[in-house]
């Protein structure tokens, strides 16, 4: 498991810089016109594939490890650690109410069934 939970250390300080470079993306599909749209998207499915691969790792072997090794006490500081980890993106860090804009705005703008533009 050390190799799989080291492997997802390094794909969440990935995941930030792809959040950000979308970020960076999206404005300029916005400032510049629909000519950087095709980019922004290229961007985000490459995004979504990362981001799904990463959730199956956590959920197919990570969880299910630690359903079976961890006990009362263990969960109990598990609970403690995420209770003060508000940024899941970046670690030790507050949230960046930066990214729930984003996140409004790629789902106002990106069409059905993944957003509601």
């Amino acid at each position: 498991m050390a190799e799989v939970i080291a492997r997802l250390d390094g794909e969440h300080v990935r995941g930030e810089a792809a959040v950000r470079e979308l970020q960076h993306l999206l404005l300029a599909w916005e400032l510049m016109g629909e000519g950087r749209r095709e980019v922004f998207t290229e961007a985000l499915w490459r995004y979504l594939a990362f981001y799904r691969e990463h959730m199956r790792l956590e959920e197919t072997m990570v969880l299910p490890a630690a359903q079976a090794y961890l006990d009362d006490d263990d969960w109990a500081a598990v609970d403690a650690a995420f209770a003060t980890n508000v940024n899941p993106l970046a670690h030790g860090r507050p949230r960046d109410p930066a990214y729930d804009r984003l996140f409004t705005r790629i789902v106002m703008r990106v069409k059905s069934p993944l957003g509601q533009g």
